[in-house]
């Protein structure tokens, strides 16, 4: 296992990059502890997949070092990182058993064949793959061969970090919940630097410790689910993270008055710290009430998701929404409605980042 460093690490598919444009990694600066779950989150294209590749030893990045505890493996080939990789559609051997299979990536290292029964035991115990150890992988369901898959990675002791891209993809979804429970109970049993790459943020929040939000190319927030939920950095972080996401609203600021729609908000920042940005107000749906007086606005629909309904509410003279959440049991209104914010939970932000808070 090792700690990895990832310093300023900077990538470009382009042979002279002139811009940052032609980054499709920007400048990633992070440190990840030796047996820590991660996740990096993001939608399509953020840059995810080229930050795992770079670890793997896929690509070699345009600038900047890979470490793994003090030691820069930068250049090393894959094979030489001593990594175990699970990907987005099982790799492994229709035609071998299930044990085989699970047995293949120590007998290719050269061994004891008792070590390698004791290993494949206790794997098959935890992924609950002992009942098929003499069946071939061929007549499998999807969600057993990504076991057989996870297995492979998790069987070996010496690898220094285990990664997965985007591997409960192919599986059913009534079937994912019991593989993201499974991955998670492994990782706590084995203790090994895991990394998980997904754009799915339930995957990432319930697997991780830490999570790692991208967006064209840029690290946006790194931070605990809670973190990332009550205090997202960038309005991206707010908007991506949530269901429904943080509402987005810009404002106008004269002195100490921060206004929507010609109504005064309160928020938690400190406008002192304000420069000549583009302004917009975040504030979650579970923060978003009903009074009377706010800001005005009509109900448009209400989604009841069970623990809880979703109201959406068009603001007056303006072409912006705002999600309010109600939860069950309480009356849900219609028609002409106020929104109130709560303050402490209404935070400004500039060309998208976050302004500090008031102190005290």
């Amino acid at each position: 296992m090792a700690r990895i460093t990832l310093n300023h690490i900077r990538h470009s598919y382009f042979p002279n990059p002139q811009s940052d444009d032609d980054y499709a990694l920007q400048r990633v600066h992070l440190a990840w502890d030796d047996g820590g779950a991660y996740a990096l989150l993001g939608p399509s294209g953020c840059g995810k997949t080229t930050l795992l590749n770079i670890i793997s030893g896929l690509l070699v990045p345009s600038e900047g070092q890979l470490l793994f505890d003090d030691e820069d493996v930068t250049a090393l080939e894959p094979d030489a990182r001593n990594i175990a990789q699970v990907f987005q559609f099982p790799v492994i051997y229709d035609t071998m058993t299930v044990r085989d299979n699970l047995s293949f990536p120590l007998r290719n290292r050269g061994v004891d064949e008792q070590v390698i029964a004791q290993r494949v035991a206790e794997i098959a115990a935890m992924l609950e793959l002992e009942p098929m150890l003499d069946q071939k992988a061929a007549g499998l369901t999807a969600d057993n061969k990504q076991k057989i898959s996870l297995g492979r990675g998790l069987v070996r002791d010496d690898v220094n970090v285990i990664m997965f891209d985007e591997p409960l993809t192919v599986i059913d979804p009534h079937l994912k919940w019991k593989l993201r429970s499974k991955l998670k109970e492994l990782h706590q049993k084995v203790k090994r630097t895991m990394i998980y790459v997904t754009h799915d943020q339930t995957e990432a929040l319930t697997f991780a410790d830490q999570v790692v939000v991208m967006n064209f190319g840029q690290v946006l927030q790194v931070g605990t689910p809670v973190e990332l939920f009550e205090r997202p950095t960038h309005t991206f972080v707010g908007h991506f993270i949530g269901s429904p996401g943080m509402n987005v609203l810009p404002v106008t600021v004269e002195g100490s008055d921060v206004q929507i729609a010609g109504v005064s908000i309160r928020t938690a920042s400190d406008l002192n710290q304000l420069g000549q940005g583009t302004l917009e107000i975040g504030v979650r749906p579970e923060f978003v009430s009903f009074g009377a007086e706010g800001i005005p606005g009509t109900v448009e629909t209400v989604m009841d998701v069970g623990r809880h309904r979703v109201v959406k509410v068009k603001l007056d003279g303006l072409e912006q929404t705002v999600n309010a959440i109600v939860e069950e049991g309480d009356a849900v209104p219609a028609g002409q409605v106020q929104l109130q914010f709560e303050p402490s939970q209404t935070r400004l932000y500039e060309d998208g980042w976050v302004v500090a808070e008031t102190q005290g």
